[in-house]
C-alpha cells in the first residue's frame, strides 16, 4: 500500500491572482469608434480564471483588422507569475503585440510593451461603466482618441 499523504500537496488547485477582478468591467461587448478606428470587441474570461481574452473587428487607419489578445500574468515554465499584468495580440495583419495593462481607480493605462512606455493608451471610465474614453499616445506626438462604449454586459 502507498503512502497518499502528500498527493493533496501537488493537487492543489492554483487560484487566479485577485487583481485580474479589476478587469472584470471589460467582460462584455463593446462598439469602438473615433476618427481613426471603428468596429467592435468582446471581451470574456478563459475558464478557470487566470486569462481576460479579447475578440476585436476594427477598420483602423482604413485597414480592416481581426485579432485576438491573451491578458493575464505571464508564469514561464518553472517561475513564479509576473507581478504586471501582461498581454499579447495576434492579428490579421500579423502583428504580435505585447502590452501591460494597470487600472487605477477609473483610469485604464495599455503600455505597449513595459509599464513607462512611450506607446500607450489612457481612457477614463463613465460613472456607469458603460464607456470607456482616450486616446492612444505614440512617441513623436502620434496617436488617436477613441471611445469604447458596453453593447452587451456578461
Amino acid at each position: 500500500m502507498t503512502d497518499n499523504s502528500n498527493t493533496q500537496d501537488y493537487q492543489q488547485v492554483p487560484e487566479p491572482n485577485p487583481d485580474l477582478k479589476s478587469l472584470d468591467r471589460l467582460v462584455g461587448k463593446w462598439k469602438v469608434s473615433g476618427p481613426d478606428i471603428g468596429g467592435q470587441v468582446t471581451y470574456e474570461w478563459m475558464e478557470g480564471g487566470f486569462f481576460l481574452m479579447q475578440h476585436f473587428d476594427f477598420v483602423h487607419g482604413g485597414h480592416k483588422v481581426k485579432g485576438m489578445e491573451i491578458i493575464g500574468h505571464l508564469q514561464p515554465f518553472g517561475e513564479e507569475p509576473s507581478t504586471d499584468i501582461k498581454s499579447r495580440i495576434y492579428d490579421t495583419m500579423g502583428n504580435t503585440f505585447d502590452y501591460m495593462y494597470e487600472l487605477e481607480g477609473d483610469t485604464l493605462t495599455i503600455w505597449g510593451g513595459e509599464k513607462g512606455s512611450p506607446a500607450y493608451y489612457q481612457g477614463k471610465w463613465s460613472d456607469d461603466g458603460n464607456t470607456n474614453a482616450g486616446a492612444w499616445h505614440y512617441p513623436g506626438g502620434g496617436g488617436y482618441s477613441s471611445t469604447m462604449t458596453r453593447v452587451k454586459n456578461k
